[in-house]
């Protein structure tokens, strides 16, 4: 069993097709099933935020597993895989593990460095083990990308500036009204982003907030938040909207809708009781803004894909490069511990057929000198132990050894062979994450196997001329 991970980012798609794929809280137990209901998939994690659909899951084969996964992810967005292979990325095996992490500390975020994806992956996590999705595999690994996470942001420094989609829109509020230290501002959604959005612009001085939802009892505690830090705030209805963007100077949408939350109409109408001008940050995925609301005199609209332009080219310091080293080391301990452990349950195989061997030939002993006294008897039981003991103590230390390094599992391959330790046995073969070797091209293969673009048509197209093993009837 290995891990594959399958997804879209800000990095491989526009905000539209983002859009089309993004999962909904309400959504994700429905694609987990689908998920885990195939042949090929027994574990799996979704990973959807406001830039980026992920899903992670434990297969039985490459082929098999990226053809159920691209599928339950084209079928959710109502099209065809090959629609969406132009904007997938597909990583396996060693190369799905470096991915994980690099994305749990920050380095593949829109906003390199930000800290919420942390909280994001383990909601994530949470929720699919809540639905009885994740298995030992995805376990081991997401807690292994969580702590890395942690440790990135204590000792690198990289979330120091405190950046995130919320900071950046505002970067972009200032530019376009200058400070906002007194100014009023709405806030639409008082999940978590709607929290993050009322605290950034407390920090920056706003003089009131606003806070719009449907659920008025969350939008009421958000406001007990943010007056217990200091500003005032109300709760207004969704129904409210309109009087709420004409006092408003800045907006933060963000509220997890399927549809348009703030349309056209509604902004116009507001534009009609005022002329001052007012910036809109629409930082929902799907779009909660109608993007005509751009067009409005005295409207600035910011939103994901403006931020993505934006932030696409964005210099990369001295944090940067030292996260990417400590995650790189990561991968690396991580992987090796896993084929030391992958070899484990050989090394007991073979000391258990060792055993096995001595115990019968000490019970033929028994049979050729029935008179053997007793403590004679337990000093030759001690000795051929002890020699055989000796006998497999270098290589089974030296196959652990060796099994750290790439190419590792070979050595226990060995050892099935030359002491005809079953392959079958579940004693004698480990199936952790990166043990599996699967009929695929050598490009797909190995600890960096990742596919991306046109690349997952290809990958798509060679499931169907190659033999899949059975998986007796699961």
């Amino acid at each position: 069993m290995s891990l594959l991970l399958v997804g879209v980012s800000h990095r491989t798609a526009p905000v539209s097709v983002l859009e089309q794929v993004a999962i909904s809280g309400e959504d994700t137990a429905k694609v987990l099933d689908e998920l885990i209901s195939g042949e090929y998939v027994s574990e799996a994690v979704v990973l959807s935020t406001c830039n980026r659909i992920e899903i992670y899951a434990v297969v039985e084969t490459f082929h098999g597993g990226l053809t159920e996964v691209s599928g339950v992810l084209a079928r959710h967005a109502q099209t065809d895989v090959s629609d969406l292979t132009d904007n997938l990325y597909v990583h396996y095996a060693g190369s799905a593990v470096e991915h994980l992490f690099s994305v749990a500390a920050g380095l593949d975020s829109m906003v390199v460095g930000e800290a919420q994806i942390l909280g994001q992956l383990r909601a994530a996590y949470s929720t699919a083990r809540e639905l009885g999705t994740v298995g030992t595999v995805l376990h081991e690994v997401a807690q292994q990308a969580l702590r890395v996470g942690k440790r990135v942001q204590s000792e690198t420094g990289i979330d120091a500036a405190g950046a995130s989609v919320v900071t950046e829109a505002l970067d972009d509020a200032e530019a376009a009204l200058g400070s906002l230290v007194g100014r009023r501002a709405l806030v639409v959604g008082s999940g978590s982003m709607g929290g993050l959005s009322s605290a950034a612009l407390r920090r920056r001085g706003i003089g009131e907030v606003v806070v719009a939802n449907r659920t008025p009892e969350r939008a009421e505690r958000l406001v007990e938040l943010t007056e217990a830090e200091g500003t005032p705030a109300r709760a207004v209805g969704l129904d409210a909207l309109g009087p709420a963007l004409a006092t408003a100077d800045v907006v933060m949408v963000s509220t997890g809708a399927i549809g348009t939350v703030v349309d056209l109409e509604t902004v116009r109408a507001a534009r009609a009781r005022t002329d001052r001008p007012l910036v809109i940050c629409d930082l929902g995925l799907p779009r909660d803004v109608a993007p005509e609301v751009a067009a409005l005199p005295g409207i600035t609209l910011v939103d994901l894909a403006s931020l993505a332009d934006r932030l696409r080219d964005a210099a990369a310091g001295h944090a940067v490069a030292t996260t990417r080293t400590l995650v790189s080391e990561e991968v690396r301990a991580y992987l090796a511990a896993q084929r030391s452990a992958e070899v484990t349950p050989t090394v007991t195989a073979l000391r258990r057929r060792a055993a096995e061997v001595v115990d019968a030939e000490l019970l033929r002993l028994d049979g050729r000198l029935p008179g053997l006294e007793a403590d004679v008897r337990g000093e030759v039981a001690k000795t051929v132990r002890r020699v055989v003991d000796k006998l497999l103590h270098t290589p089974t230390v030296q196959v652990k050894k060796l099994a750290q390094s790439p190419g590792g599992d070979t050595y226990a391959e060995a050892l099935r062979e030359l002491f005809e330790l079953d392959p079958q046995a579940p004693a004698a073969v480990a199936s952790g994450p990166v043990a599996e070797v699967v009929a695929a091209p050598d490009a797909l293969l190995g600890e960096s196997s990742h596919l991306e673009g046109a690349e997952v048509d290809q990958a798509l197209a060679a499931r169907s001329a190659r033999d899949v093993p059975d998986r007796g009837g699961r």
